[in-house]
């Protein structure tokens, strides 16, 4: 949907605690971000972090740990890692929580997380293919068939 120069969003500044008028150029780099998400997903892409945002996640710093890996994929460029949300993963003492997901590999499960051990768990994981042990709590399905 294409954004009207008329159109007025307004946004919540965490830093500021206050919301704030966004110019035309903020708009411009929304509709870039969005766009480049779209094509994420329409593509195949070659791995995909869920970021566990239940109430229990976001209070223990969940979305540090969403801009952690967004800033990571947008520093490195990269093009096939799918991000996504989801809701509680059942272990509120653990969070936050991220589950990673490589093409033709069991999930894993990292928790206790930090931006810096976010940017360590993108690096090994999901860039180059290793496990971060020291960080995983689980690795293979969730399911009981």
């Amino acid at each position: 949907m294409p954004l009207s120069a008329t159109t007025i969003f307004i946004i919540y500044s965490k830093k500021e605690r206050t919301m704030k008028k966004l110019k035309i150029g903020d708009l411009e780099k929304i509709r870039e971000k969005v766009a480049r998400t779209r094509v994420l997903r329409e593509g195949k892409a070659r791995a995909r972090i869920t970021v566990h945002m239940g109430t229990c996640g976001i209070a223990a710093g969940a979305r540090d740990i969403l801009s952690a890996v967004m800033e990571e994929i947008e520093k490195r460029k990269v093009k096939d890692v799918i991000v996504t949300t989801s809701g509680c993963a059942g272990l509120c003492s653990r969070e936050p929580m991220v589950t990673v997901e490589l093409v033709d590999k069991p999930p894993v499960k990292y928790v206790d997380l930090t931006p810096e051990k976010i940017k360590k768990i993108f690096s090994e994981h999901i860039l180059k293919g290793n496990i971060v042990t020291e960080y995983a709590l689980a690795v293979g399905s969730e399911t009981t068939h």
